[in-house]
């Protein structure tokens, strides 16, 4: 990909007023990993990453650096998730001129204080081309990841020859940020798994709602909360076994982990109301079906991890 973008950029002449040129891709990527390393989906052979690059200009730098920062802080903040920084420097056996690596340094320095978030020195950990600013968080069983990365380029313009015609009318050489929010798809959902334990929040649960009818004569309307469930874009599903006991359909759904179950009788048939429940076994009573919505609908935009309606 870091290639392909550099095509891309080289393919006609730029100006300073395109600048920054973002390019984001979710390709898939392919590491031949040893056998003894893979596990799980926290390292694979095969995976996908949310991988973007940045070609800017040396003015528009630490701006750039900045809000990549501050965009890994708001998406990790909806996950709930605690990080801290690593700024790694120029390793052992690195690419281009002095000068340049110094100055990068200084400028990745500059925008962690900037950002104010814990941080600190990986002497000798970046890339060949770079150094970088790696994200570290921490999973439920207490394990480092490293998922997010924000990675200065200034070796691969030289090498590709990249120009643009600056505000002067003189041709100079953009800076190449390589910017990663979650990393490996694959190893992300592994962490929210096990950080979540499997109670996913109702935003990102892909079982939202088990409507329980309790007798025949209530399935018609059992059907009919469903649909208007899932026309609202909710994750919603019916226990319309017969074989099975109200109790043992609701401890089924909490085994399942749904975030709510919804009973439903005659009377909530006559009332348009469900019998509403967690997955945690509280009893929350019965309310509208359009207020429920209404509150469902809140929690999926403000992504919020409270359980309770």
């Amino acid at each position: 990909m870091t290639v392909c973008v550099s095509v891309m950029f080289e393919q006609r002449l730029r100006s300073w007023r395109e600048m920054p040129i973002r390019w984001a891709d979710f390709g898939a990527l392919h590491r031949n990993e040893a056998s003894g390393t893979l596990g799980g989906l926290t390292r694979v052979r095969r995976f996908c990453q949310d991988d973007a690059h940045i070609f800017c200009t040396p003015e528009q730098l630490e701006l750039e650096i900045t809000a990549c920062l501050d965009f890994v802080r708001s998406v990790y903040r909806v996950f709930g998730f605690s990080f801290h920084c690593l700024l790694s420097t120029r390793p052992a056996s690195s690419m281009g001129d002095s000068a340049l690596w110094d100055c990068a340094e200084q400028q990745l320095e500059s925008s962690l204080k900037l950002f104010q978030e814990r941080w600190e020195l990986n002497p000798g950990d970046g890339a060949f081309y770079g150094p970088k600013i790696d994200i570290l968080i921490r999973d439920a069983l207490g394990r480092q990841h490293q998922c997010a990365t924000i990675q200065l380029d200034f070796q691969l313009p030289i090498r590709f020859n990249l120009q643009y015609v600056g505000a002067d009318g003189q041709m100079k050489r953009p800076i190449m940020i390589h910017r990663a929010v979650l990393g490996s798809l694959e190893r992300m959902i592994a962490i929210l798994a096990e950080n979540f334990g499997g109670k996913w929040p109702f935003w990102l649960s892909p079982a939202q709602v088990m409507v329980v009818p309790v007798g025949g004569s209530s399935e018609a309307y059992a059907q009919q909360v469903v649909s208007r469930l899932r026309e609202a874009g909710f994750m919603a599903d019916i226990d319309d076994d017969h074989g099975n006991t109200l109790n043992k359909k609701i401890r089924s759904a909490q085994l399942a982990q749904y975030n709510y179950i919804f009973v439903v009788g005659e009377k909530e048939s006559e009332c348009g109301t469900v019998s509403v429940r967690t997955r945690a076994g509280q009893q929350i009573g019965q309310k509208t079906l359009e207020d429920v919505m209404k509150t469902l609908t809140q929690l999926t935009e403000t992504r919020s991890n409270e359980e309770l309606i």
